[in-house]
């Protein structure tokens, strides 16, 4: 009994450790936030500011010549759009997938399943070349239509729809409802913590994405947050102290909707995982 008790609290203290670990560069990006820029690199690291400036900071960071709201705003509009666009057209596919009979379905699931393997680099040069010929190059709307398709989230869903009985779709069928009717009235309101998941990590990814906004958008009033960054730099250097500040204030819609979908999450990836 005492071993176990004595095991138990080494693997206490070690889970602590590296959990604090993982929180030092948050705990060190908040200090930073609130100091002025001549303390950010002093040695030993002042983890409390003894001169606080984060009024200032947040005064020059949304108040001064960087357009901070602007990339904002940006940043805003392109992650719901991009999230609910992912999260509509891969429930389509997911129940075109799952529900839907048709021949070689199920192999040409495997073969657009395969597709995850390819990095997203590899593509990325077609991908412009098919946004400048169609004219949505340097647009929010081409960026958006790059990011509303996911292999991964076909994949999320259709787990989750393969777990729905089939008899609840075909007692609807022998009643006269058509797939729509399947599709929004039955099938949707049942994978309601799957379509949370997605969503979710669709906001957290699109909201950090810094890879599609920088091939995509040329135009700096068409900046995300993550291109505006850049902005608090100069050819004299960064301003470490900014940079921080924009980045606490780029992480609490993350926190916000983490915070509120977190069960979500850990439901539906639970769901995908079981049936398989």
């Amino acid at each position: 009994m005492k071993q176990k008790m004595f095991t138990k609290v080494i693997l206490t203290v070690v889970f602590w450790a590296v959990g604090l670990s993982m929180l030092m560069p948050l705990i060190w990006m908040i200090s930073t936030a609130c100091k002025v820029e001549a303390d950010v690199f002093n040695f030993p690291i002042q983890w409390v500011p003894r001169r606080w400036n984060l009024i200032n900071n947040l005064k020059e960071v949304w108040g001064g010549d960087y357009n901070f709201g602007l990339y904002y705003l940006n940043s805003i509009k392109v992650t719901i759009f991009a999230t609910f666009f992912q999260v509509f057209v891969s429930a389509m596919g997911a129940y075109g997938f799952s529900k839907v009979k048709f021949p070689g379905r199920d192999k040409i699931f495997l073969v657009y399943l395969a597709t995850m393997m390819i990095p997203p680099q590899v593509t990325i040069v077609s991908q412009f070349i098919i946004m400048r010929n169609i004219g949505l190059y340097n647009t929010h709307m081409g960026l958006i239509m790059m990011l509303a398709f996911s292999v991964y989230g076909v994949f999320l869903l259709r787990q989750a729809m393969m777990a729905i009985p089939e008899s609840l779709s075909e007692s609807a069928k022998i009643d006269g409802a058509g797939h729509m009717t399947v599709f929004f009235s039955i099938i949707l309101p049942m994978v309601k913590p799957s379509l949370a998941t997605l969503a979710t990590l669709k906001f957290v990814w699109t909201w950090n994405d810094y890879q599609a906004p920088l091939v995509f958008l040329n135009n700096r009033d068409l900046y995300t947050i993550q291109l505006g960054m850049k902005q608090f730099a100069s050819e004299s250097g960064s301003y470490y102290s900014l940079i921080m500040t924009a980045a606490v204030s780029a992480i609490l819609p993350l926190v916000i909707v983490f915070l509120f979908c977190q069960r979500f999450v850990v439901d539906g990836i639970a769901t995908g995982a079981v049936k398989g």
